[in-house]
């Protein structure tokens, strides 16, 4: 037997190319359906994080019935608001679209076309909404806009849902999610700028007596064929900003602005002045930036349980 190599390649080839993402609001591709007909995403600004105090309720932990600390990620969620309806058709291309229908008060920020009519058939209906970060911290002016899929199907009951959601003047946080329940968090991750091979594929740093160079690849691969193979050796390059979605992150609680809010603000943010998401652990991305939350996707059967004793208004600056 030759001698086996216990340690794997430098870098994940899971996400190629590696470059950064085209637009800070991500981009969700597949949707968990719902017997019922509601939005099926929210959009959110991440503020930062603090620590809360709650009760496992877990009956297998080590810590049952005790109080523990755990790290939770402050998401600041103002009202989304609905700007339009749009029916799609299944082609062997894909999804083509039919017809959309704006809402009758829409934000004078946003330009839009003329409605359309609800087409005779259909395979699909999708719900585009935008949020208002004037209502934030952000300090941002222009609205983010994104489409998402709706729960049920498209039975003329559905649609009549869809249709009276798009009359709605606009929609909480508390409408979609409830307490305790899991979700995936969709979200940008922080850019790191021009890195090197060490720092953005962890190569290991040469001896001193090396030639030509320390903190590179010690080869850049077979000598035929006579080029260097794309993706295969770890070169100097951007490194952050790249979309990531974290599976069933656990929504702890529902929180008023003042229950979460700091003395002179959450640092890098501001104060809180809309419904915020408690969500166990940390979420990717740097404060300020739109984080997409759908229903999950991989969804475990049972979610953790805590009951909330208190949440910290300690101020970290």
């Amino acid at each position: 037997m030759g001698k086996v190599d216990n340690n794997p390649r430098r870098g994940s080839k899971q996400f190629w190319p590696r470059k950064r993402a085209k637009k800070i609001v991500p981009r969700i591709r597949n949707f968990t359906t719902t017997k019922e007909t509601k939005p099926l995403a929210f959009l959110g600004y991440k503020a930062g994080m603090t620590h809360i105090q709650v009760r496992d309720n877990n009956p297998t932990s080590q810590t049952k019935s005790q109080i523990i600390t755990i790290p939770a990620t402050i998401i600041d969620c103002p009202p989304i608001r609905p700007l339009s309806l749009r029916f799609y058709k299944k082609t062997t291309d894909g999804l083509k679209l039919l017809s959309e229908i704006f809402a009758e008060k829409v934000d004078k920020a946003i330009k839009h076309g003329k409605s359309g009519e609800v087409p005779e058939s259909f395979d699909d209906i999708r719900l585009t909404i935008y949020t208002e970060p004037k209502k934030t911290s952000t300090s941002k002016k222009s609205n983010d806009i994104f489409e998402m899929c709706l729960g049920g199907n498209t039975s003329d009951e559905d649609l009549k849902t869809a249709q009276e959601l798009l009359k709605k003047d606009s929609f909480p946080v508390s409408e979609i999610f409830d307490e305790g329940q899991l979700l995936d968090a969709h979200s940008l991750t922080k850019g790191k700028g021009y890195q090197g091979p060490v720092k953005r594929f962890g190569v290991k740093i040469r001896q001193h007596k090396s030639e030509k160079t320390k903190r590179g690849p010690g080869n850049l691969g077979a000598w035929t064929p006579k080029r260097v193979a794309a993706g295969q050796i770890a070169h100097a390059g951007k490194m952050g900003y790249h979309q990531r979605t974290e599976y069933n992150k656990l929504l702890i609680k529902i929180a008023k602005p003042e229950e979460v809010n700091q003395k002179g603000g959450i640092k890098h943010y501001g104060l809180l002045k809309n419904d915020t998401l408690l969500i166990k652990g940390s979420i990717a991305g740097a404060a300020k930036r739109p984080i997409v939350f759908t229903f999950p996707e991989r969804a475990k059967k049972k979610p953790q349980s805590f009951e909330v004793v208190k949440v910290s208004t300690e101020n970290k600056q």
